[in-house]
C-alpha cells in the first residue's frame, strides 16, 4: 500500500468528509448503547469493504476508488467514511423510533443520500465508474445494503432485548 499516486481533491475530500462524519459521531448525544454502536461501526466498515473488492475493483471491477489502481491509504480511510454513516444510520432510526410503517421510507430517503454523497463523490474524483457501470446500480446496492441493517439493527435490539428481559433498548 502506498501513500498516495498524486495528493488532490480526493484525498482533500476524503479527509474532509473523515473529520466532519467522525466529529458530528462524537458530538451527537449518544443515544445507542456502545456494543451497539461498535457492532455497527464495524458493520459500516465490513460492508463497504466486501463491496468495494466485489462490485468495485475486485471480481467485477465496476469502479475504481480515488486516482490509482494500486491501493492507497486513502482507499483504506474512504472505507471508514462509511464507519459513521452505518452508526447514523441506526441512530436515526432509534431516534425517530422508525417502524414497519415508515421503514420504507426511511431507506428510500437513506438510498437517495446515498446517490447524492455519491455524486458529490464522483465530481470530487473519488469514485470513477469503468466497464459500464453507472449509478442505477449503485441505487440496488443502497437498497439491499440499507435493507439488510436496518434488518440486522432490528435482530439486534430484538436479541439485547431478550437477554436483558426488557422491551426497549
Amino acid at each position: 500500500m502506498m501513500l498516495w499516486e498524486t495528493f488532490g481533491k480526493n484525498e482533500i475530500y476524503v479527509l474532509v468528509m473523515l473529520i466532519v462524519a467522525y466529529a458530528a459521531f462524537f458530538i451527537f448525544p449518544k443515544k445507542i448503547p456502545r456494543d451497539i454502536t461498535l457492532l455497527f461501526l464495524v458493520w459500516g466498515f465490513t460492508i463497504s469493504t466486501f463491496f468495494d473488492f466485489t462490485v468495485g475493483g475486485g471480481l467485477m471491477d465496476f469502479y475504481k476508488v480515488n486516482d490509482s489502481d494500486k491501493y492507497e491509504l486513502t482507499d483504506l480511510l474512504t472505507y471508514f467514511l462509511f464507519a459513521p454513516f452505518s452508526y447514523f444510520f441506526v441512530y436515526f432510526y432509534h431516534r425517530f423510533q422508525i417502524d414497519r410503517k415508515t421503514v420504507i421510507f426511511y431507506i428510500l430517503g437513506w438510498a437517495i443520500l446515498g446517490l447524492v454523497m455519491e455524486r458529490v463523490s464522483r465530481f470530487m474524483e473519488v469514485v470513477h465508474y469503468q466497464n459500464g457501470y453507472s449509478m442505477k446500480y449503485s441505487v440496488a446496492v443502497f437498497l439491499v445494503t440499507q435493507t439488510m441493517t436496518a434488518l440486522y439493527y432490528q435482530w439486534t435490539v430484538r436479541e439485547q432485548n431478550r437477554m436483558r428481559g426488557s422491551s426497549r433498548l
